[in-house]
């Protein structure tokens, strides 16, 4: 099967990509947040698509956006279910493991798709069960996100 980037021959192979894939959700676990740019185009698209906030664009609106959470998590554990590598598209069925400083867990499994350009991700986007998500939360925490609005990381 040919690989393809928006019509144009990709140099990256399925294992050049899953390698970016997999290094960019290991600076996540860790909050490695320049790792985790590194992996990112400067025109990347980040998204809950559940959520009706348009998104972050660009790896330093991706990075504020992730620690609205982030920065309230004592760990992350990230366990890979599935990874599925075809041309420039990498999925993900995975698992989330939050444990917030003040000790509360949530776990969560999540559906990823990534596309890739020039050995780089330009989206991420997200698909998951806002109310089984959600509902895990504690009620600080809902507090806390529902301070940040899009605003905060668009521009």
């Amino acid at each position: 099967m040919s690989r393809r980037n928006h019509g144009l021959e990709s140099p990256m192979s399925n294992e050049e990509h899953r390698a970016v894939v997999t290094k960019m959700w290991d600076a996540l676990t860790v909050m490695d947040w320049e790792t985790l740019k590194s992996c990112l185009t400067e025109d990347i698209h980040y998204e809950d698509v559940p959520t009706e906030d348009p998104g972050a664009r660009d790896p330093e609106n991706v990075v504020k956006r992730l620690r609205i959470a982030f920065d309230h998590l004592g760990d992350h554990k990230h366990v890979v279910h599935h990874m599925v590598c075809e041309g420039d598209v990498v999925f993900l069925d995975h698992t989330e493991e939050w444990t917030f400083k003040s000790g509360e867990q949530v776990s969560h499994q999540f559906c990823t798709l990534h596309e890739m350009r020039d050995g780089k991700i330009s989206r991420w986007s997200d698909y998951w069960d806002v109310s089984s998500f959600v509902g895990q939360f504690p009620k600080w925490f809902l507090e806390e996100m529902a301070k940040s609005s899009a605003a905060d990381f668009s521009g």
